[in-house]
This record gives structure tokens, sequence and C-alpha cells, in this order.
């Protein structure tokens, strides 16, 4: 079970995001944290700035129907929500000890990883699952089942600030994973795998939510425990993990980031965790249940397969100078690792 670019010169281009229009449901959270980013493009916003390269047509993106992902290190507690760092050439991840103190909530440390070897702590005391980047490149979003919120940790002094503090005055079960697009628009699972013994505010749902403006609206509330969350390149279907439900559904995105009525990507996956997307439109989802990354096409047609570790295979990423490594993140408890494998094509850092 689940515990749980190159940046791109954005003066004159980032704006605060004004707020798209919200179903009748949606309700205001503190704009503690503007994370929004406008960015001029003539299709629907997708993939972070600098991350996929214009006018570039792609292969095959496994070298072959199944890959062996080498160990780079293990031995921590376990491991969540890998995110590659363009500017500063390093990979961040989630680290969750076990849970603690009167309501049994996981702590969670932040870790560093900068090629070829060194690992270091990055933020203590993060409280943090999910990762991904902001717009611009300058902060954090992170998935923080400490507060039971999303946050923005700013990466030059690691100063916190919230993105998503409640739905409708009613706190979250535990924010899990976050996708964002490159105008800032913020989506996030919102399972209740780190709630601990903390109250249950959401009526036993557990929800995807949109962040647009500083407004926080519901996305689903049907899904039984979503889990990984990701947007295709141009930005125009959102895919969620249904972990409890061994399936990923997807949903359509109109431009203001609103989204449609769901429909199913992939019909079995076994506990799909953490999943991200290649510049080709190619899915890869992590099985917490048989410790695979599964490879598919736009289309759902299982490319093939990446292996990781011995169990409990939770999230992947993007990274390396040309953004072909996929990192995954795998393995027991206590002895979570972090793996990588060179792939054909490049993705999202996150």
């Amino acid at each position: 079970m689940t515990w749980r670019p190159t940046t791109a010169t954005l003066a004159g281009l980032c704006l605060a995001l004004s707020a798209a229009p919200l179903p009748a449901a949606a309700a205001a959270s503190p704009r503690a944290a503007d994370v929004s980013a406008h960015v001029a493009l003539a299709n629907p916003p997708g993939t972070p700035p600098g991350a996929c390269p214009t006018g570039t047509g792609y292969g095959q993106p496994l070298p072959a129907s199944s890959v062996t992902a080498t160990k780079i290190q293990g031995g921590f507690s376990f491991l969540e929500g890998p995110v590659w760092i363009a500017d500063g050439g390093y990979l961040l991840f989630s680290d969750m000890a076990a849970g603690t103190g009167p309501y049994n909530v996981q702590p969670s440390t932040i870790r560093r990883f900068t090629p070829p070897a060194t690992f270091d702590t990055f933020l203590a005391n993060a409280g943090s699952n999910g990762l991904a980047l902001s717009a611009d490149a300058q902060q954090l979003i992170a998935a923080t089942h400490d507060q039971r919120t999303v946050s923005a940790y700013r990466l030059s002094d690691r100063a916190r600030s919230t993105v998503a503090a409640n739905y409708q005055g009613r706190a979250f079960n535990s924010p899990n994973d976050v996708a964002v697009r490159s105008d800032g628009v913020v989506y996030f699972t919102d399972p209740n795998f780190q709630r601990g013994n903390r109250p249950d505010q959401m009526s036993g749902r557990t929800s995807v939510f949109r962040v647009s403006g500083g407004q926080v609206s519901l996305v689903d509330d049907r899904l039984r425990q979503p889990n990984g969350i990701a947007l295709s390149p141009d930005g125009t279907t959102l895919y969620v993990g249904a972990y409890s439900e061994n399936k990923i559904y997807k949903y359509a995105v109109q431009p203001d980031g609103s989204t449609g009525a769901r429909s199913v990507f992939v019909n079995y996956v076994g506990g799909p965790d953490g999943g991200t997307i290649d510049c080709a439109g190619n899915v890869y989802w992590a099985s917490g249940s048989d410790s695979l990354v599964h490879v598919y096409s736009p289309a759902g047609t299982q490319l093939g397969t990446i292996r990781s570790g011995s169990t409990g295979t939770t999230n992947v990423a993007f990274g390396g100078s040309d953004r072909q490594t996929l990192f995954v993140t795998s393995g027991p408890r206590n002895d979570s690792g972090l793996y990588s494998v060179r792939l054909n094509v490049p993705g999202y850092p996150y």
C-alpha cells in the first residue's frame, strides 16, 4: 500500500493567473502563494516551459520491451515524488518516515541527489509526498500531508507558503501528488493514506482538485484513493491513477483548466501510484503491486515495462541534462531506493 526546464526566461510573461470560471461547488483558499504564471501559447498549455523541444519527432521510447533500471542508492525510509531541477542539475525527492505522535503523521524530508553520486538533505521537516515545479521553476509545489495542504517551497531560500489550504472550509485528507500546467494551474490528488488519526472532514470521499487563480475547485470525488497525476504535453488530457481501483483514468482538459467527464485510460494496473509523461505523450505509471513502471502510448497501448527494486515502486520523473534519464523511486520501507534508466525520448521533470 502507498505510504503515503532548463528554466526559460519568463520576464514579462509572468502574470497573476486570473481566476477561471468555476463550478458552483468551487471554494476559495487563502492566496498566500500565487504560483501562477501566464505563458503566451497558441494551444492549451501543458508541458513545463523548456521541457519538450518543439518540432521534434519521436520514435519508440524504450530501448527494449522490458528494461531494468540501475540502483543509484538504497537504504532510505520510503521515497516518493521525484522532480528534476534543471537550473541546479539535481533531483529532489521526498523521504517519508513511519508515522509518529498522537495522530500518527509521517514525517518527511526532501532529499537531493546531485549526479553522479552526491546525496544530501535539501529540506528537513518538509511534510511532503509528491513534488512538482511552479510554472517559472522558482518554487517547489508539494503535496504536504503534515498540514493537509498543498504548499510551495521557494527554491532560493526554502520559504514555505500555501497553495491550497482547504476545500469549502474543510481540511483535505492528505494531498498525495501534484501536476502543474505551464500557466500555473495546479492539479492534485487527495487520498487518505497519510491522514493518520486526524478527523475525516471529507465525509469519506477521496478526490482530485484543481487550483486556479487561488481558487480550489473539485475535479472528481468519486475515485477510490486517487494517487498519481499527470498532464499530457499539449495540456488537453489529465491522467489520474485510482490506487484502490487498479485503473488509470483520463479527463479532457479545457483551455481554462476545467475538466470534462472522465473515461478509462488503462483498465488494469496493480496499485497505480505515481506517473509521468514523455514529450511524445507516452504515459509512465508506477505499479505498487508488481514493482514495475508500465509504459503506454497516448492511445493506452502498453509499450513495455521498466523494472526497479524488489517491491513498492512508487513514482517516476525525467531528468538529466537532456531529460532522457528516467528516475524511479522503489523498494520496501527502510530500504527504499533511487534508480535510473536511459530512455529514447525526453520527458517531464516530475
